[in-house]
């Protein structure tokens, strides 16, 4: 969807031209009026959806993207944790009653799960409790527990409860059925957020169905967010040490980085990379080996596989465990059939 936005929709929900959430970039255009970077999708999707549902036989109905989005964010810092300009999958859902954006509320959660689980940070990262707003009685963040993180949760013993802060009082633990439960603070980044919408963008946008009697009811929504740009930036800094970044392999840029040593080294390791520059980066600079060494530990690609005179005259190759440190030897045969 367009990044520049006209304000018509976004008027009849009261946000753009709210100052206690005003993180819009606009523009005032010399024929006059004035236009806005999209800093999510919520109203133009409802719009666009107006020429999509008609009948409760156009839903449930699921939308999706990847794009950009910017806010000028007053607290932007660390890079791409938060920045104000980033890339975001943001899906939308349509429905014709609760008890369908329930079901599908329960699946996209189920979702997120096995994607952060993938991504890495599956022991890390907790479905939150968080404000629901005016039209929910809460929303659901994924947070991903992290020193360098601006949000605060708390957290019982299991972690199978965890609030931000925001929502850390005796009447929501007591209607969780937690006020018995100990909790601990700790710093943590979002990487997503689930929201059950219900009427909020539909009711004032005019998104209507007629349903099975013929009646004309409102669609209900649900919206889904995860920042991929700050979801990198977390797993970064989730597993960075000391030498550098480590990537894990589900995420890395590439899964070898490769170093040949000495004339006999690097023929076979141009060998290697042949065919294989999809997974394998191929340091063939002019360099010193270790400054080779270094910039692999520094570029943090799950693998490190060194062929050099020394390894070649035992036919074999190095290969180093980013993550670990542990170093081993494959037979030649064996890195070009397996690795």
């Amino acid at each position: 969807m367009t990044a520049l936005q006209n304000p018509e929709p976004w008027e009849k929900t009261g946000r753009f031209s709210n100052q206690e959430v005003d993180i819009w970039f606009k523009t005032e255009l010399n024929s006059g009026g004035i236009l806005g970077l999209a800093p999510t999708h919520e109203e133009p999707i409802t719009s666009l959806m107006k020429s999509y549902i008609s009948s409760y036989k156009d839903l449930p109905l699921y939308v999706y993207q990847f794009q950009n989005k910017f806010r000028n964010e007053l607290r932007a810092k660390s890079g791409i944790l938060r920045g104000r300009e980033f890339l975001m999958k943001d899906l939308y859902s349509f429905h014709t009653s609760k008890e369908d954006l329930d079901d599908f509320y329960q699946k996209v959660e189920q979702a997120y799960g096995r994607i952060f689980e993938r991504v890495g940070l599956g022991g890390s990262t907790f479905k939150t409790f968080a404000s629901g707003g005016i039209f929910s009685k809460y929303s659901h963040e994924y947070q991903t527990f992290l020193p360098v993180g601006e949000d605060t949760v708390y957290y019982n013993n299991d972690k199978s409860i965890v609030l931000n802060k925001e929502v850390f009082n005796d009447e929501v633990l007591k209607d969780l059925g937690a006020e018995n439960e100990k909790f601990e603070e700790t710093n943590a980044a979002e990487v997503g957020n689930i929201f059950k919408l219900q009427f909020k963008y539909s009711e004032p946008l005019g998104l209507k169905f007629i349903d099975e009697d013929n009646q004309q009811k409102t669609v209900y929504m649900g919206c889904y967010g995860i920042g991929v740009s700050r979801l990198m930036g977390v797993i970064a800094e989730k597993f960075a040490d000391e030498k550098g970044l480590v990537w894990p392999e589900t995420v890395a840029p590439f899964k070898y980085y490769l170093i040949g040593i000495g004339e006999k080294g690097i023929e076979e390791a141009e060998k290697f990379y042949d065919g294989r520059g999809s997974t394998v980066v191929f340091d063939d600079r002019d360099k010193r080996p270790g400054e080779k060494f270094a910039d692999s530990e520094l570029m943090g690609m799950p693998l490190r596989i060194v062929i050099s005179d020394k390894t070649l005259a035992e036919n074999e190759a190095e290969i180093t465990d980013r993550k670990t440190g542990e170093t081993w030897r494959v037979k030649l045969e064996e890195l070009f059939e397996k690795f």
